[in-house]
């Protein structure tokens, strides 16, 4: 991050950020080709934090997952456009997460059970579905 003075780190300020993002986007790649999809998701912290995303069983993201598994993820939230007199003085604040990891097909009955609560839950803060 090019301004360290603007990077939280603290786990709590992450989370209440994520809270409050609609979508995140995934960003893919299979040998030299970057493909980015934006997607609703769910989030579990305590000890073992994982997003979660709900995609259908086949198509180019899933191809692209199956060949190369290691994703880049951002999330933003709280825009606030900050005018100017000028073009060049109006700026943009934003709130956002930029991560790195694995990510996994879900194929177990309980671990897309898991998945889909926390789905429904960071969009309804309602699980059991």
């Amino acid at each position: 991050m090019r301004r360290k003075e603007r990077e939280i780190t603290g786990i709590d300020e992450i989370e209440a950020i994520i809270s409050r993002c609609d979508v995140c986007r995934i960003a893919l790649a299979d040998d030299n080709l970057p493909y980015i999809v934006t997607m609703n998701f769910g989030y579990s912290g305590g000890a073992d934090k994982k997003l979660f995303f709900h995609s259908a069983s086949d198509g180019r993201k899933i191809d692209m997952i199956r060949k190369n598994n290691y994703v880049c993820f951002e999330m933003d939230a709280d825009h606030n456009l900050k005018s100017g007199r000028e073009a060049c003085d109006f700026s943009m604040k934003y709130s956002s997460v930029v991560g790195w990891g694995d990510i996994f097909i879900v194929n177990d009955d309980e671990g897309k059970r898991e998945g889909l609560n926390s789905i429904m839950y960071h969009y309804t803060d309602c699980t059991g579905f």
